[in-house]
């Protein structure tokens, strides 16, 4: 074997060596008192260096087509360890907990192990590549969820997140089989030059589809959504609900597209019908939720919904439209994550809706704050997350089907939908009175450092043009 071939895996390589140097740190800072600064600022540092390589790599092949990176998956990366860093900087007030402090290396390590494991989902051209990507980001996000593991909320959806990942990494194995037995391979290259319609292969496109499904969070495959999202701590909800699916939707793109072209007639259908039921169905669990995080996760299967849209579409538009979805709802998705964590842990822990009543009384920067994010989910222009719908809006209606507009005006009706519930915490927020709101408090210089990323990213991504122009390039 030829090792050098690591050289062109950069983007992976310093991942790697940033989690081992956080795993030395974190042993031999065990018995000193500034364990926290130092563990925090040389992991925020690394993550932030580790955009470098992402933005500079350049599309690379390893190991007989087993990885493959292209400039599209290279910006992709870029995008998530952007959405990672911010997860990190927003997660400090509550790794400052006393149940939490003294597991503060294992929650940096598994963060960098997951993304990793993204990272090698998306460079994959070989199934089997990818379903080890695939398992590399799901083990330790399992982990992940349950942190809090004296919490019953958290062990709960820590449990019901492992047995449904596994049920469908199974089902995902047994659709891989099927492709095998009709094609002889798992090289993408390879699949898509012996590949036919034909019942074994629709079954080994559907099964693979129904794993796959999982990780997106896609009707009728987000069971575990709400209560995963709901047992999680916030920090580690944010990260489930960003990067985590930014990278499955990318790589369901990438494999449906690439791989699964001869059968396009076929996926395309299925597609349509879990993107309308995921829109509408998440739309209508949303509108009855009581519990914050509950109902993020319900918009979170919204926007997943949203962001298949791109995937209809199959040609270069889509997956620019994709990694641009992806980017403006990593800010809008954080802030809105970062206030949820801020006013967690300054309240005892709630995360009940109603407690946000009157919540501009007393915070009202925090409040503006997250109604910024909360227009740009919704779509309200001139906020980033207007022009991202539009984009893939347009990408989903260039291919032309009856269907597709069909499918297309399904969703403009649920944007309605999806507005009026956001507006329903921004009314808690301004209009609703309250005879106890939550006291004043001040953001620490972290939160305040993630919600100003957030916010410059829901005004800035929709104003300057050449952020989208900078993706679709990488595309063509």
């Amino acid at each position: 074997m030829n090792y050098g071939q690591f050289l062109n895996m950069i983007p992976e390589a310093t991942l790697m060596a940033i989690l081992i140097v956080v795993f030395i740190a974190d042993f031999a800072l065990k018995n000193n008192g500034k364990k926290h600064e130092v563990l925090y600022g040389l992991t925020g540092l690394l993550l932030f260096a580790q955009l470098v390589p992402c933005a500079l790599a350049e599309p690379a092949a390893a190991f007989g087509g087993l990885y493959e990176s292209s400039a599209a998956a290279n910006v992709m990366k870029l995008i998530l360890s952007a959405g990672t860093l911010i997860v990190v900087i927003m997660a400090q007030p509550w790794l400052l907990r006393d149940d939490v402090k003294n597991k503060e290396g294992e929650f940096y390590m598994l963060v960098i192990s997951t993304l990793l494991g993204m990272y090698m989902m998306m460079s994959s051209g070989h199934f089997l590549m990818f379903f080890l990507g695939l398992e590399m980001a799901s083990v330790p996000m399992a982990c992940l969820v349950a942190f809090d593991k004296m919490r019953k909320q958290s062990a709960e959806g820590a449990a019901k997140y492992i047995l449904t990942a596994t049920f469908s990494s199974g089902v995902m194995l047994f659709g891989l089989s099927f492709i095998y037995a009709a094609t002889g391979t798992l090289y993408f290259a390879d699949v898509v030059t012996n590949l036919t319609a034909s019942p074994l292969t629709i079954m080994g496109l559907v099964f693979f589809f129904s794993g796959l499904g999982f990780k997106i969070s896609l009707v009728p495959f987000h069971f575990w959504t709400a209560d995963t999202y709901q047992g999680a701590p916030t920090a580690v909800t944010g990260y489930l609900s960003v990067v985590s699916k930014g990278a499955a939707a990318f790589t369901a793109m990438i494999i449906l597209v690439k791989v699964f072209a001869p059968m396009i007639e076929y996926w395309t259908v299925m597609l349509y019908i879990v993107i309308v039921l995921s829109i509408t169905i998440a739309n209508l669990f949303a509108l009855r939720q009581k519990e914050l995080k509950r109902f993020m996760a319900f918009s979170s299967i919204s926007q997943a919904g949203y962001i298949m849209l791109a995937v209809v579409g199959a040609n270069q538009m889509g997956m620019a439209a994709l990694s641009y979805y992806v980017l403006v709802y990593v800010v809008a998705n954080m802030a809105v994550f970062t206030v949820i964590n801020l006013v967690e842990q300054n309240n005892g822990g709630t995360t009940q809706m109603e407690s946000y009543n009157g919540f501009y009384q007393t915070n009202p920067k925090l409040s503006f704050l997250m109604t910024l994010a909360l227009f740009s989910l919704a779509g309200i222009p001139p906020f980033a997350g207007m022009f991202s719908k539009f984009f893939v809006f347009m990408a989903a209606a260039q291919s032309g089907s009856v269907w597709a507009y069909v499918v297309l005006f399904v969703a403009l009706i649920n944007t309605v939908a999806s507005l009026y519930y956001y507006l329903l915490i921004v009314k808690a927020m301004y209009i609703t009175p309250s005879d106890s709101p939550l006291p004043t408090f001040k953001s620490d210089c972290n939160s305040r450092l993630a919600l100003a990323l957030c916010t410059a990213g829901i005004v800035a991504f929709g104003v300057f043009s050449c952020v989208y122009g900078w993706i679709e390039s990488a595309t063509f």
